[in-house]
């Protein structure tokens, strides 16, 4: 029996997207695989590179095991490559037997309250683009409030809210570029106030990112006795689960704490629904109006009427994230996410009115299941993935051009300045190397044309 070869594109180089690839070539099969990873984005690693705060040791942890699949050579990549724009649906059918799309979610999710749109009002994610140094994101970010609120209780409000209040001096150690420095430095912020509508026992965050909240230099961290009169069910969750448990403790321990010596304050304000963001003459944001919720004895809340309003000049929404749509692919625009069992991916079948399999195309990560989870369930995730990519053999597509060295001539042709590998190696080292100079462990390139410059040795 003839084996078999299977041609893989994977649309998105996250963690989502290399580790399907590398699952797949660790599975157990009957025939022989390769790999084309793209990305439009001319460095891989997807969100951890650009979605996590650069004051996050931990991330290297990630990126190192990321950078260990890719560097054994077995998955070829090509960066700054756009689906939809460079490569079709159409071109991938002509060059291999299935796509995997892994392309997550950038976008922020929508708070729908009046006054979202006032100026001065901000997705948390696009705040994050910016000090990450996303290439496609503009290089100011405007940091003129003093008072500042952010709405969330996840790691991603964490996140946005160390960065507000953290002083600039201590992130110089990381790899932050020399414009979001300066952006910082620059900010007049007195007090960030983060507003969850739940209460302590039911946040979304770790007790790791908590703890680092309460590390801040010249931070005050303030905490309001009201929050912490628990029902039975807040009661359970603490003593029944470590990380309730664990969170709870070291709110507690802020409670106890001295404040009133630091020149920034960051408050954790519970059981608060946004109502509205008020807006003054101009159009800007001017305060934050939300309902005081309390505990309905089953783990969640309902509102007690009591509307309460706070002077801010800023508001992040960090409610999280949300998948955007891919050219001649199907989307759910409710959810975010493409359509799909176990991902598979489904089209809607307008004669029967059901949904059928799509044959070819898989999603994995955040565009398949919504944007929950953490990088375990990435890994659980893709392995599902790639069971019913490898038991629908019988469905794959059959490309007229499948060699490998038909998607280079495709993207030559069309004077496409992709990167690949080496690149990325050459990306890395000047990172490094600037970085070097400065006694800091990298500093980021910021713009597009540098970074694939530099990947291409040009």
């Amino acid at each position: 029996m003839t084996r078999t070869k299977l041609r893989l594109a994977v649309v998105g180089a996250g963690p989502a997207g290399i580790y399907a690839s590398d699952i797949l070539l660790k599975a157990e099969r009957n025939f022989d695989v390769s790999i084309d990873l793209f990305d439009h984005l001319p460095a891989p690693y997807g969100l951890v590179r650009y979605g996590v705060a650069p004051d996050h040791p931990r991330i290297k942890g990630i990126i190192t095991a990321l950078r260990d699949v890719l560097d054994r050579g077995d998955i070829r990549i090509f960066g700054n490559v756009r689906f939809g724009t460079d490569i079709t649906l159409d071109d991938l059918k002509r060059h291999y037997n299935a796509v995997i799309f892994a392309t997550g979610g950038v976008r922020d999710a929508d708070l729908n309250i009046p006054g979202i749109d006032l100026d001065g009002s901000y997705g948390a994610a696009d705040f994050v683009n910016w000090f990450d140094a996303h290439p496609d994101y503009p290089r100011t970010w405007p940091l003129e409030a003093k008072e500042i609120a952010v709405i969330g209780n996840g790691n991603v409000a964490l996140d946005v809210s160390r960065m507000l209040a953290k002083h600039v001096e201590d992130l110089m150690v990381t790899e932050i570029p020399a414009n979001v420095a300066e952006g910082l430095a620059a900010s007049p912020v007195t007090d960030v106030h983060v507003f969850g509508r739940r209460g302590p026992t039911s946040v979304k965050f770790t007790p790791l990112e908590l703890r680092e909240l309460g590390e801040l230099r010249d931070v005050d961290m303030i905490v309001y006795d009201e929050d912490f009169d628990y029902d039975d069910a807040a009661r359970a969750a603490v003593a029944g689960n470590k990380q309730v448990f664990v969170i709870d403790k070291v709110l507690n321990q802020w409670r106890q704490r001295e404040v009133g010596q630091a020149s920034r304050r960051l408050h954790l304000h519970f059981f608060a629904k946004p109502v509205e963001v008020v807006g003054d003459e101009q159009g800007k944001v001017s305060a934050f109006r939300y309902e005081r919720t309390r505990p309905d004895g089953q783990g969640g809340v309902v509102g007690t009427g009591e509307i309460r309003e706070l002077p801010i000049q800023a508001i992040y929404r960090a409610v999280g994230y949300f998948g955007s749509p891919l050219p001649d692919v199907p989307f759910d625009a409710e959810r975010g996410v493409i359509p799909n069992h176990e991902g598979q991916v489904l089209v809607h079948d307008p004669a029967t009115g059901e949904n059928r399999q799509m044959y070819g195309v898989y999603a994995t990560g955040w565009i398949k299941r919504g944007p929950v989870g953490l990088i375990g369930h990435t890994k659980s995730d893709a392995m599902e993935t790639i069971s019913h990519l490898i038991n629908d053999l019988g469905n794959w597509w059959t490309p007229e051009s499948p060699t490998e060295d038909s998607v280079v001539a495709m993207l030559e042709e069309r004077g496409i300045r992709w990167t690949d590998l080496d690149g990325w190696h050459r990306l890395d080292e000047h990172e490094i190397a600037l970085g070097a100079a400065e006694d800091r462990a990298r500093i980021k390139l910021v713009s597009r044309e540098e970074m694939v410059d530099v990947s291409r040795g040009e």
